[in-house]
This record gives structure tokens, C-alpha cells and sequence, in this order.
């Protein structure tokens, strides 16, 4: 089980763990022992997140959400297995976090008339240094 917040915990059947061998160096040890983990969790069967997060949560995932509705999260990056399974568990758990923070509604604003009235005299300023750059037109 995994704890997310007071709310939302995470059971053990909604996730799985596969083993597999890391790639990079290592020793005799990338031969032997499968340290790198991929974790799978069943975020679109989940019943412990709202709908809202789902949705939230499958924009935040990118490529890593598949079409069954899981998250794949790979992690490599130590020797040792339980580490590996450990990083792999915390990124699931700050993806969900970020997830569950509902972002502000932002309110279009419209520009003062003053603001306006600068950006095209600044624009028009500009213009005119430019147009003075060109060839003087002989007579």
C-alpha cells in the first residue's frame, strides 16, 4: 500500500512490478542480477483517485500513460533493486501529488489604452530607423 495523502492510498493490486536486467555499466553485475524496476500502475480502474486527478494525472504522464489507462514509470539509475523500486515508488506518488493540486482559473485581461498607445508608438519608432537604413533614391 501507498500513501499519497490523508485521502488517497494506493493498494497493492493497482500496481504492479516487473524486474529487468539495467543496461550501462556495471560490472558482471548488469549480467547477473535484474536491478532496473518498471512499475505499472492501473490509474484509469483506480478507485481510490476522483476523476478530476485522473484526468489531470493522464495530462501530467504523457507518454507515459498507455491506452489501457496505466502509468509506466522505468527507473535504472542505482545497483540496487530496492532503491530502484523505492524512486520508482516516490516518482509515482509526486506525479499523483502534483495530480491532486487543482491549477487557477486564469481570467483574460485586456490591455490598458495606455499600454497600447506606447506599443505602437515604440513599433512606429522602430519602423522609421529601419526605413531610414534603405537606399537613397537618386534624382
Amino acid at each position: 500500500m501507498l500513501r499519497i495523502t490523508d485521502d488517497i492510498t494506493l493498494q497493492d493490486w493497482e500496481m504492479t512490478e516487473s524486474f529487468v536486467r539495467s543496461s550501462g555499466p556495471g560490472g558482471q553485475n548488469v549480467n547477473k542480477v535484474s536491478t532496473a524496476v518498471e512499475l505499472r500502475f492501473e490509474a484509469a480502474r483506480s478507485p481510490s483517485l476522483p476523476d478530476p486527478v485522473k484526468s489531470r494525472l493522464k495530462r501530467l504522464a504523457g507518454r507515459r500513460w498507455t491506452k489501457e489507462g496505466a502509468i509506466i514509470i522505468q527507473c535504472d539509475e542505482t545497483r540496487s533493486q530496492a532503491r530502484n523500486r523505492e524512486i520508482a515508488r516516490n516518482r509515482l506518488a509526486d506525479l499523483i501529488t502534483r495530480a491532486i493540486v487543482k491549477p487557477k482559473r486564469r481570467i483574460a485581461t485586456k490591455p490598458t489604452y495606455g499600454s497600447v498607445k506606447r506599443r505602437l508608438a515604440s513599433k512606429k519608432a522602430r519602423s522609421d530607423v529601419k526605413a531610414l537604413r534603405g537606399k537613397i533614391p537618386e534624382d
